[in-house]
């Protein structure tokens, strides 16, 4: 849900501005805006390494986190059932995990 919502805002800015500008005008960044940077950054970072997932997981992933779908949503799209997809996003955010530490270093 965070990830959809991170991604949802960089959509809805209508345009962007220099943070020299905005120095000038008086603006500083408290610590809450590179925080937030920070997490639109992860985000995409974690929407490029869900591509990197097998295909099986990839799916359940995009619909359940990038798409916000529930579980029984998800079962009535693949045909199978809650509880078998609840394994594969599981098992997918466990693979993701990996990615991501691998990733970081």
């Amino acid at each position: 849900m965070l990830l959809n919502n991170l991604i949802v805002d960089q959509y809805r800015k209508h345009k962007t501005t220099s943070l020299d500008v905005l120095t000038e005008k008086g603006f500083e960044p408290d610590a809450g805006d590179f925080k937030r940077l920070f997490d639109i950054m992860d985000g995409k970072k974690a929407l490029l390494l869900i591509k990197k997932l097998p295909k099986k997981y990839q799916k359940v992933m995009n619909m359940r986190y990038v798409k916000d779908l529930s579980l029984k949503e998800i079962s009535i799209i693949t045909g199978q059932s809650k509880n078998a997809n609840a394994v594969q996003i599981y098992r997918g955010l466990e693979k993701l995990k990996v990615l991501y530490k691998q990733n970081k270093k």
